[in-house]
């Protein structure tokens, strides 16, 4: 893949609606006063720090709707700590949503009060000083999810020889080694494992399952039975889950008694309510889903707009399979398309768009083509030349611009400095933002052209033969 397309997974804040932020906060910088703080120490400054697992299962928000389990039960959390207590001791909760491959260390570095991952960790490899609270869920499979058309197979070891695409962090990596060791004894060919894009959070993983765009992932069962509730092509196969169970668990640095003494009590007796998946169900259930962009039929389209989208590549330096992803999601390939406002063609160019890059012919094949790659590349000039912006995020942002229009984007990410969050990327950013004040719609609209244009890299070398 090309490097600029990783979209890299970062950093998230949501803030609960009884949050409030306190102070801008940079959650890659260490603070050399930080330290280690147990109860008294969180009372006494009024914030409790609560790092999470950065994907929209562990800490999405909304329009003000918390869908992220771990935010909310974070959530539920605080009010059991305020509960009874004074105000001098009541605590405001600060989410620090990070990679999952990062929490752990940024707990070690007293950038948080305690870890609510959402997801499995590998506690043989936690270190000395962090301690897991006890279960809230036990026993949890890896269970193989698939799209439900695949062939279903009855035992692990007929996955001999196929490719596996995990969300990145996932501890499923150390079950598939042992599920090859197994293998290997048997004379078997090993698992194939395929690291998702870092642009992919566990439930992206789990759309491109849905569209049959990848064939399996393990995941762990509670997650897999959430989003198979609104991704109902999703197969879960328990009988094929991977060797081995772990606990879910927060985790906490182990001098902080008190605060684990709380959270044990808590989590001893806390249940998510009956309608905790209602907001989730509301937003997804509407939203979007990606398609499988290589068919038969779509294929032949493609080869047909070829021609135009390479040229209007060479004419931008824009890389046509990333203009053929936009046009995919806005047109399905379709030169013909009409849309809302005037909006024509392969990139559903308004009138507008394609007097401001010069362009006539836009109701063209090659004129839509054109006139979308040159507005992206004005885009791209006139709001997202810093190089500040890695090359791999400047895409997103142009096709968020592209979506919403760059006035607007330009005070999303004054919006994502003021909270803290990095103001030149966009995933797990700039998104967030735009998530809550915006609602998905935007945010899906960058999701799914970064699928697709995932999806037709990973074949460019048989489309460009």
């Amino acid at each position: 893949m090309r490097a600029w397309l990783g979209l890299l997974l970062a950093v998230i804040v949501a803030w609960p609606a009884q949050a409030r932020v306190v102070e801008p906060f940079d959650p890659w910088q260490r603070n050399s006063q930080w330290q280690f703080r147990d109860l008294a120490s969180i009372r006494q400054s009024g914030e409790l720090r609560v790092l999470v697992n950065q994907s929209r299962n562990s800490s999405g928000k909304v329009r003000g709707q918390t869908i992220g389990v771990e935010s909310q039960r974070a959530e539920a959390f605080v009010a059991f700590l305020n509960s009874g207590q004074p105000a001098h001791k009541q605590v405001r909760l600060r989410l620090i949503p990070l990679p999952k491959d990062e929490l752990v260390k940024a707990l070690q570095q007293h950038r948080g009060d305690l870890l609510a991952p959402g997801e499995l960790m590998d506690l043989r490899k936690l270190p000395d000083e962090l301690r897991p609270s006890r279960p809230y869920k036990i026993q949890v499979p890896m269970v193989l999810v698939s799209h439900y058309t695949t062939r279903r197979y009855q035992r692990l070891e007929q996955l001999a020889g196929k490719v596996m695409t995990l969300p990145r962090g996932s501890v499923a990596v150390a079950g598939v080694e042992r599920l090859n060791r197994s293998l290997q004894e048997q004379g078997l060919d090993p698992v194939l494992l395929d690291q998702a894009d870092p642009s992919l959070a566990v439930e992206d993983v789990l759309e491109l399952v849905h569209a049959g765009i990848l064939a399996h992932t393990w995941v762990e069962q509670p997650i897999a039975e959430r989003w198979q509730g609104v991704l109902k092509k999703l197969r879960i196969d328990t009988g094929l889950s991977l060797p081995g169970t772990h606990n879910m668990v927060w985790i906490t640095p182990d001098s902080a008694t008190a605060l684990q003494g709380q959270i044990d009590r808590f989590l001893r007796d806390y249940q998510p309510s009956a309608q905790q998946d209602a907001a989730f169900k509301q937003v997804y259930q509407r939203l979007y889903r990606v398609h499988y962009p290589l068919g038969r039929n779509d294929r032949a389209r493609l080869a047909k707009v070829q021609p135009a989208l390479q040229a209007a590549e060479k004419a931008t330096g824009i890389d046509w399979l990333a203009l053929a992803a936009v046009a995919y999601k806005e047109s399905s390939l379709n030169p013909a398309a009409r849309g809302q406002g005037g909006a024509t063609g392969l990139m559903q160019v308004t009138p507008a768009a394609a007097r401001a890059v010069g362009v006539g012919d836009y109701a063209s094949a090659q004129g839509s083509a054109l006139a979308g790659a040159k507005y992206l590349a004005k885009l791209r000039k006139e709001f997202f030349q810093s190089s500040k912006i890695p090359e791999h995020e400047r895409l997103a942002f142009m096709l968020a611009a592209y979506n919403m229009g760059p006035h607007r984007l330009q005070g999303l990410r004054a919006e994502a400095r003021r909270r803290g969050l990095n103001p030149d990327r966009w995933f797990f950013h700039v998104e967030r933002v735009a998530m809550e004040q915006l609602g998905m719609g935007n945010v899906s609209y960058v999701s799914s052209v970064n699928k697709y244009f995932i999806t037709f890299d990973r074949e460019r070398d048989l489309l460009e033969r």
